[in-house]
């Protein structure tokens, strides 16, 4: 099961530009050879709501294929559609759709190799509450999720850190649906309630969000020591966040959620067993996390004619906790292995689950002449002190981004970035335990390491497309395939497209 933060559902979507146009007949083209070869493109860029309507060309025409008029400087593929986005913007209502499609293969390694196909397709309503009828300060937002295709990380690859953040089960679901009501002045306060996914606020590096492995967004700590891998896409949990700016570059995130995502404690898989998203219970304990975030520059900067440029940078600190019950990686009741046969088979129980993150976004370099020629590093650490319950204790995610790589492709981004899995003494003191007992070679689970490089390329303003390499070492950590031999280094190639609808 893959885990990541995809499509922020508030105004985080991707800048639209005139740079890299495609005419139509290119776009035909292109469409045709992606459908035929089966190819997709990038880690979805954020979706823009509300819609931003200056980016419709106001002269489509109104018949099956108006969109066709202007679409290389429009910023959605169907434009207006056929006037629905202007009719719905003046009751306060924007319609954002976006789809996300891609081909991963690995060349070398793995428990087999070949190459799979997945997609997304994510659809977003929201309703800006004083258009809609004069109540300042609302919005209202339900997403929902169409997963298509299949899982190279489960087919063929048996990794911790899964290679696509879009990979889950097949599935038509709801994602998000919350309300969201700002307060005090110059809105420094905001409370959101409802189903809400947490990777769409906490412990994201912006930077990191333009790469496809999985723990570039939903880090590797909470996707395999939370329940159910926690609520983040494609999952969510009903609860209450609070969001306050004390200053122009201070912001605290606090929030209480529902800790499992899922129905069934013991459900093997928690999007089959919430598989539609319409679970709702309050049931179980809580998963309470707080965020303290510093920008730099922020809203309220003043910069003097005699000073360069200042180098943007986010720092956040975080802490979640979780109240479940959680089974101890070697132990059972009675105090023997879990590993040896007369062991009663029931793991001991521990009370509660914690970790600590940091993210760093920091800009290293700006072109003096081409302000949006920039270089970019950003490092995500998570850890916890508790490896008696969980299977990793220590994750890390770092990396370099370089915008506008070739002048005047403003939009374009080059990336390398690396994660880093280290796996609890537990679970490898369980593995040897299992080693000693039956007399078996069973490797013992230390860390897996990966490296991804990727270039998302802007086609047109709705439509990128996004190469894609990764190499992991020790897959899964040092688990062994069929023939009890650990599994080899694996080389990954993948391609990604992105179309804004």
């Amino acid at each position: 099961m893959s885990r990541s933060g995809p499509i922020p559902s508030e105004t985080r979507f991707c800048k639209k530009r005139e740079g890299g146009r495609v005419g139509a007949g290119a776009f035909l083209f292109f469409a045709a050879t992606c459908l035929w070869t089966g190819t997709a493109i990038a880690a979805p860029p954020t979706l823009s709501v509300p819609v931003d309507t200056d980016s419709l060309q106001a002269g489509q025409g109104d018949g099956p294929l108006g969109f066709l008029n202007g679409i290389e400087r429009n910023g959605y593929l169907l434009g207006n559609m056929w006037g629905l986005r202007p009719f719905l913007s003046r009751s306060g209502v924007s319609f954002a759709m976006q789809e996300t499609s891609e081909v991963l293969g690995n060349v070398t390694g793995g428990t087999r190799r070949g190459a799979d196909y997945d997609g997304l397709t994510t659809a977003i309503v929201q309703m800006d509450t004083q258009r809609a009828f004069g109540w300042y300060g609302g919005t209202f937002n339900v997403s929902a999720l169409q997963i298509h295709g299949r899982n190279l990380s489960a087919d063929n690859l048996g990794t911790l850190q899964t290679a696509s953040g879009i990979e889950a089960d097949r599935a038509t679901r709801l994602w998000e649906m919350w309300y969201q009501q700002k307060f005090l002045d110059e809105d420094r306060m905001d409370i959101r309630i409802g189903q809400q996914s947490l990777d769409q606020e906490f412990m994201v590096s912006q930077n990191a969000l333009l790469f496809v492995n999985t723990m570039f967004g939903w880090p590797m700590v909470p996707s395999v020591d939370m329940p159910g891998g926690g609520p983040a896409y494609p999952l969510s949990s009903l609860g209450v966040r609070l969001r306050a700016k004390p200053t122009d570059s201070v912001t605290f995130l606090i929030g209480v959620f529902k800790g499992r995502p899922m129905a069934d404690r013991g459900a093997a898989d928690s999007q089959l067993d919430n598989s539609n998203g319409l679970d709702f219970r309050l049931s179980g304990p809580p998963l309470a996390i707080a965020e303290i975030q510093y920008t730099y520059p922020s809203l309220g900067t003043v910069l003097y004619a005699d000073q360069p440029e200042a180098l943007s940078r986010t720092y956040k600190l975080g802490v979640w906790y979780d109240g479940e019950s959680f089974d101890d990686q070697r132990w059972d009741d009675s105090g023997r292995s879990l590993a040896d046969p007369s062991s009663s088979g029931n793991p001991r129980q521990h009370r509660g689950n914690f970790a600590i993150y940091a993210v760093a976004d920091q800009m290293l370099w700006q072109q003096a002449d081409e302000l949006d020629r920039t270089l970019n590093v950003f490092v995500r650490a998570m850890g916890t002190p508790l490896t008696d319950r969980n299977l990793v204790d220590f994750s890390l995610n770092v990396g370099l981004t370089l915008r506008e790589p070739f002048m005047h492709r403003d939009d374009d981004t080059f990336g390398i970035g690396l994660g880093f899995a280290h796996v609890s003494d537990h679970v490898s003191g369980s593995d040897r335990d299992a080693a000693n007992f039956s007399g078996l070679y069973i490797p013992v689970r230390t860390s897996e390491t990966y490296l991804e490089v990727t270039y998302s390329y802007q086609m047109a303003p709705w439509w990128q497309i996004q190469p894609d390499i990764q190499y992991v070492f020790n897959p899964g950590a040092g688990i062994s395939d069929s023939s009890n031999e650990r599994v080899k280094n694996e080389f990954v190639l993948g391609f990604r497209t992105n179309i804004i609808l």
